[in-house]
C-alpha cells in the first residue's frame, strides 16, 4: 500500500523507530541491483532516510557514480514491511554525517569511529508497505 511520506500514521512512525535491520538497494554502473544489509534512521521532519557507511563502500561508490540516482531502503518484520524510496546522495559534510550517526545510535547502538565515514541520504518521496 502506498503511504503519504509527509503524513505518516503513528503505527508507521513507531515501526520506523523499532530495532530492525533493513536492506539498501542501489544500482551498479551496469544497471543491476546491489542489495546490502544496513541500519538506518528516518527523519520525518526532513523526509530523509540516513545510512552511515564508509567512503570506499560499494553502495557509496554506486551513488557517487550516478548522481541523482534513486535508492530504496526496506525493513521487514513478519507481515510488516516498509520500503522508503527516493533520490539518494552521499555526503561527507560533518554535520550531516553526525546526524546520520546520531540517528543510527538512537535506533541501534553507538557505532565505532571511522575516519572515512560518510552518510547516504535518501530524500524519501515514495513509501510502500504495511506497518
Amino acid at each position: 500500500m502506498a503511504l503519504d511520506p509527509t503524513n505518516l500514521p503513528a503505527d508507521v512512525l513507531a515501526f520506523l523507530g523499532e530495532y530492525h535491520l533493513a536492506t539498501l538497494t542501489t544500482q551498479r554502473p551496469d544497471g543491476s541491483p546491489h542489495v546490502v544489509p544496513v541500519g538506518f534512521g528516518y527523519d520525518q521532519e526532513n523526509g530523509l532516510a540516513r545510512i552511515i557507511t564508509f567512503a570506499p563502500s560499494k553502495k557509496a561508490r554506486n551513488l557517487l557514480a550516478a548522481p541523482g540516482s534513486r535508492a530504496v531502503v526496506c525493513q521487514v518484520d513478519g507481515g510488516r514491511w516498509l520500503a522508503l524510496e527516493g533520490p539518494a546522495s552521499v555526503t561527507d559534510d560533518p554535520a550531516r554525517v553526525a546526524s546520520a550517526v546520531d540517528a543510527y545510535a538512537a535506533r541501534y547502538r553507538t557505532p565505532g569511529e571511522r575516519a572515512d565515514r560518510v552518510a547516504i541520504e535518501i530524500r524519501v518521496d515514495r513509501i510502500l508497505g504495511h506497518a
